[in-house]
C-alpha cells in the first residue's frame, strides 16, 4: 500500500471521518490527481466501469423485462448513494468515499437476484462458494481490465473495504489486512457503516414501491406493518383526495424520511459520546457507531420481516425464481463441460485457471462469466446453448407501461 495525497481537504469533515492524508492507500502506486481527490477517482472508475454499466440489465427482485418502471441493480445503487450522501453529510462524513462505496456495492451480483446467487453458490460449493460481496471485490480488484498498470480499478483500501460488507472468515483469511475484521470481530470506517445501512433502508422502502406497483403486495397486507401503517395512514389524512400512485409515493417517501431522520439523530449521538480519535479508532471499536435507535431498529426490521415472507416468497416471485435458477445451472455446467463456449477470453482464463488450481479455477472463471451477465444475456445464452426461453414473466397485475 502507498499513502495518498490529499488534493481537496473535506470542508467540515468530522476528526473521525475517512480523511485521505490518513488513508492506507491502493495497491499499486499512483501519483495524485492535479484536481480530483483519491476517493472522487474511486467514485470516478466505478461509474465508467463495464461491471456498472451491466447494473441497468440486473434484476433487483423482478426481471429486467417485467417492466419499465421497476427498480433494477443500478437504479437501486443510485437510490442507496442518494441516501448515504445526505446522511454523510449531516454527520460530516467523506460523501465521495461513502457514494463511491454505495456505487460499488452491487457490482459482483448475479442476473436474476438472489435466485442467481443462490444457484451459483449452489453450483460452486464444491470449489469454496460463491459470496456476491466477495464478487464484487473481485470485479473491482481483478475483473475491470481498463488500465495498462494493473488489472482491476486499483481503489483506495477505504472503498474497498466498505464493498466488503460481508465475508467468511475462510476467504478473510485470503485477503490479509481487508478480510482482518471479520477474524478480529472489528468494524469498518463510517462511512462503510453507513453505505450499509442506506443499502437496507433503500431496498426495504423501495421494494414496498415494486411490490404495490406490480400487484403482489396490497395496502390491507401492509397494513399490518407500522412503519408502512403510520405514514400511510398520516398521507390519506392530510390528502383524503390524492390518487393512488401519489398515496403510495407520498408514504414511502415519509417511511425514508423517518428512518434516516433517526439514522442520522441517533447516530450523531452515538458519535458525540464516544468521540473517536479517528477512523483508526472506530475501527478498533466491537460495535459499530451508526445505525438506528431501539424503536426504528424493530420497525424497520419488522418491514423486513414482511418482505421476505409477503414479496421474496410470494408463489409468483418463487416460479421465476425457479425458474431462474434453472437458467444459471444449466449455464454453469454447460460451460464446466466446454469451456470454449464461453467467448475467448473467458475461455483462455479458464484454462489457466484450471492449469493453475485445477477444476477449482476452472469453476471459478466460469462463475465470474456468468455472473457477470445481464439477465437478458443469461437468458439469451440459454435459448442458444440449450435450445429453450424459459418463461420469466412474472405476470404483475399492475401498471406494466410507462
Amino acid at each position: 500500500m502507498v499513502s495518498v495525497h490529499l488534493v481537496h481537504p473535506g470542508e467540515g469533515m468530522a476528526p473521525w471521518a475517512a480523511w485521505e492524508t490518513l488513508s492506507r492507500g491502493r495497491q499499486h502506486p499512483e501519483p495524485s490527481h492535479a484536481y480530483r481527490g483519491e476517493y472522487q477517482r474511486d467514485r470516478d472508475r466505478i461509474i465508467h466501469s463495464t461491471a456498472f454499466r451491466r447494473l441497468v440489465y440486473k434484476t433487483q427482485v423482478f426481471v429486467n423485462h417485467e417492466g419499465d418502471h421497476y427498480r433494477t441493480r443500478l437504479t437501486h445503487s443510485l437510490e442507496v448513494a442518494q441516501i448515504a450522501r445526505t446522511a454523510a453529510r449531516c454527520l460530516h462524513l467523506n460523501e465521495e468515499l461513502v457514494e463511491a462505496i454505495c456505487l460499488a456495492h452491487d457490482l459482483g451480483h448475479t442476473p436474476f437476484g438472489h435466485a442467481g446467487q443462490e444457484a451459483l453458490n449452489a453450483c460452486m460449493k464444491p470449489w469454496g462458494g460463491f459470496e456476491h460481496n466477495l464478487q464484487s471485490l473481485r470485479v473491482v480488484d481483478d475483473l475491470e481490465e481498463r488500465y495498462a498498470q494493473f488489472r482491476g480499478l486499483n481503489l483506495t483500501y477505504e472503498t474497498r473495504e466498505g464493498i466488503l460488507k460481508h465475508c467468511s472468515k475462510r476467504n478473510a483469511k485470503a485477503l490479509g489486512e481487508l478480510g482482518r475484521r471479520f477474524i478480529e470481530r472489528g468494524q469498518p470506517g463510517l462511512e462503510a457503516q453507513l453505505a450499509n445501512l442506506a443499502d437496507e433502508i433503500a431496498y426495504n422502502n423501495h421494494d414496498v414501491d415494486d411490490g404495490l406497483r406490480a400487484g403482489l403486495l396490497t395496502e390491507d397486507e401492509l397494513a399490518g406493518v407500522e412503519l408502512f401503517a403510520d405514514h400511510w395512514n398520516g398521507v390519506r389524512d392530510a390528502h383524503p383526495r390524492i390518487g393512488r400512485r401519489e398515496m403510495i409515493h407520498e408514504t414511502v417517501r415519509a417511511m425514508i424520511n423517518d428512518v434516516v431522520t433517526d439514522l442520522v439523530d441517533h447516530s450523531r449521538a452515538a458519535l458525540e459520546r464516544a468521540h473517536p480519535a479517528d477512523a483508526e479508532a472506530v475501527r478498533r471499536r466491537a460495535r459499530p457507531l451508526i445505525g438506528f435507535s431501539r424503536p426504528t431498529a424493530k420497525r424497520h426490521r419488522a418491514l423486513k420481516t414482511f418482505l421476505n415472507k409477503r414479496l421474496y416468497r410470494h408463489e409468483r416471485v418463487m416460479e421465476m425464481t425457479e425458474q431462474a435458477t434453472a437458467v444459471v445451472v444449466a449455464l454453469f455446467e454447460c460451460f464446466m463441460g466446454d469451456v470454449r463456449a464461453m467467448p475467448k477470453s473467458h475461455a483462455e482464463r479458464a484454462l489457466e485457471g484450471q492449469e493453475a488450481t485445477g477444476d477449482a479455477g476452472q469453476a471459478r472463471a466460469v462463475a465470474d462469466y456468468v455472473a457477470g451477465m445481464t439477465d437478458r444475456y443469461a437468458l439469451s445464452g440459454y435459448a442458444r446453448l440449450v435450445g429453450a426461453s424459459p418463461d420469466l414473466e412474472m405476470r404483475a397485475t399492475d401498471e406494466r407501461r410507462p
